[in-house]
C-alpha cells in the first residue's frame, strides 16, 4: 500500500493548485493525509458512506469519495469547497491516487517477484505465468550485477541505482539482504561482457563519487531467458566472494574471469592443507614470509618473471632483486625465476589466503 507521506505530498500539490481543501481517510475513519487541520465531517458519516454501495456523495460542502484498489473501496477522499470545482477536484484526486495504488503494487509485485525468482522459490510454470501478468519479457538477454555496499543503515545505493538504470527500459532494482543491491539489467542484442563491465565501472564511480560509498560489485553470466537469472545471480555472489578474497585490488570482479580463484574456492579446506603441506613441507609457508618479499613477488609476477623490469619499477638494483627472490628459494625451496616454481608459488598464496578467509568465518 501507499505510504502515507506520498499520498499527502500527492493532495498537497493538487490543493495548492486548486485551493481545495482535501482529506484522505482510511475505511475505519482514522486520517491518512490532509491539507487542512480542521475536522471535515464526523467520523460516523465517512465510515457509513465507506462501507455504503455508492461511490460518491455530497454532504453540505464536502463531496466524498472511495478510491479504489481494483474493485475493493481502499480509502475515502474528502474534498471541501465550491460544489462543482470540489467535485471536480475531487475526481482528479481519485484518479491520481488510484494510479499510484496501481504503480506502486505493481512495483511490489515485481519486487517480490524477481526476489523469488533469484533465491529459486519458484516453479518453473509460475515463472511464466507471473511474468506475463506483471507483462515482464521472458526471452531477452540480461545479467545480474551485484552491488555490495557493507552499509545497512540506509538504502541510498538503492535508491541511486533505481535512478539510473529505470523500470521503463527493462531493468529492475532490488535487494535480498541488508548488504547488498542488485540490478537485474536487460541488455541489448549487440551488447556483450564488455559492456557489462563498463556499467559495473560506471556504478563504482558514481556510488563513491555521488554517496562516498566505497563498494564492490560483481557479475554473473549473461543469459537469455528469465528462468537462468538465478543461476546468474548465485555466479555474481560467487563472483564477488572470491573477488574479496583473492582480488581484493579489484573493485569490479566477473566471474567469468575469476580463472584459477573460482577453482581453489570450490577446493575442501582438507584439500587445501594437504596441498600447503606437501609444497612446503616445514619450511616457512607464504604468510609467515616477510612483507617486503612478497611484494617484490607479486611486482615479479605481474611482470611475467622479467627482472629488469620488475626491478626497474621497484627502483632497486638489478642484484638486490635477486638476492631477494634467492632468499626466498632458501625459505620456502621454491625458485620463482622458474615458470613451474613461479606457478606452484602463485598458488600456494591464493591456498593460504583461502585459508585465512576460512579460519575468519569460523
Amino acid at each position: 500500500m501507499i505510504s502515507s507521506q506520498i499520498i499527502k505530498s500527492s493532495i498537497e500539490e493538487l490543493s495548492a493548485i486548486t485551493k481545495v481543501e482535501l482529506c484522505v481517510m482510511d475505511l475505519n475513519g482514522s486520517e491518512v493525509a490532509s491539507t487542512s487541520d480542521r475536522d471535515f465531517l464526523d467520523v460516523s458519516i465517512v465510515t457509513s458512506f465507506a462501507h455504503s454501495p455508492v461511490d460518491s456523495q455530497v454532504i453540505g460542502d464536502v463531496h466524498l469519495f472511495k478510491i479504489l484498489d481494483e474493485t475493493e473501496p481502499a480509502y475515502v477522499l474528502l474534498a471541501k469547497g465550491d460544489s462543482e470545482h470540489a467535485y471536480m477536484v475531487g475526481k482528479i484526486g481519485v484518479s491520481q491516487l488510484q494510479s499510484l495504488i496501481v504503480a506502486y503494487k505493481e512495483k511490489f509485485d515485481r519486487n517480490n517477484f524477481f526476489q523469488n525468482l533469484l533465491l529459486d522459490n519458484m516453479l518453473l510454470i509460475d515463472v511464466y505465468n507471473r511474468a506475463r501478468k506483471l507483462k515482464i519479457e521472458v526471452n531477452a538477454p540480461r545479467v545480474i550485477i551485484l552491488v555490495e555496499t557493507g552499509n545497512a543503515r540506509d538504502n541510498t545505493a538503492q535508491e541511486l541505482l533505481g535512478g539510473m538504470f529505470g523500470t521503463h527500459s527493462g531493468d529492475f532494482v532490488t535487494a535480498v539482504d541488508e548488504n547488498s543491491v542488485i540490478l537485474i539489467k536487460t541488455l541489448q542484442k549487440n551488447q556483450n561482457y564488455d559492456d557489462v563491465q563498463k556499467i559495473s565501472t560506471t556504478i563504482v564511480d558514481m556510488m563513491n563519487t555521488e554517496a562516498m560509498l566505497n563498494v564492490r560489485v560483481s557479475y554473473g553470466a549473461i543469459v537469455e531467458e528469465l528462468k537462468d537469472l538465478s543461476k546468474s545471480f548465485k555466479e555474481a555472489k560467487m563472483a564477488l566472494e572470491v573477488g574479496r578474497i583473492f582480488y581484493a585490488e579489484k573493485r569490479v570482479n566477473a566471474y567469468n574471469t575469476l580463472g584459477i580463484g573460482r577453482l581453489i574456492y570450490q577446493l575442501p579446506e582438507s584439500l587445501c592443507k594437504l596441498f600447503i603441506d606437501e609444497i612446503f613441507g616445514g619450511r616457512e609457508v607464504p604468510e609467515e614470509i616477510d612483507e617486503e618479499t612478497l611484494n617484490t613477488v607479486n611486482m615479479f609476477f605481474e611482470n611475467n618473471l622479467n627482472v629488469s623490469e620488475t626491478s626497474r619499477q621497484l627502483f632497486v638494483h638489478r642484484n638486490t632483486l635477486v638476492y631477494r627472490i634467492e632468499k626466498l628459494e632458501k625459505s620456502c625451496g621454491l625458485d620463482v625465476r622458474k615458470f613451474d616454481d613461479a606457478l606452484t608459488f602463485k598458488i600456494a598464496m591464493m591456498v593460504v589466503s583461502y585459508m585465512r578467509y576460512l579460519e575468519s568465518k569460523k
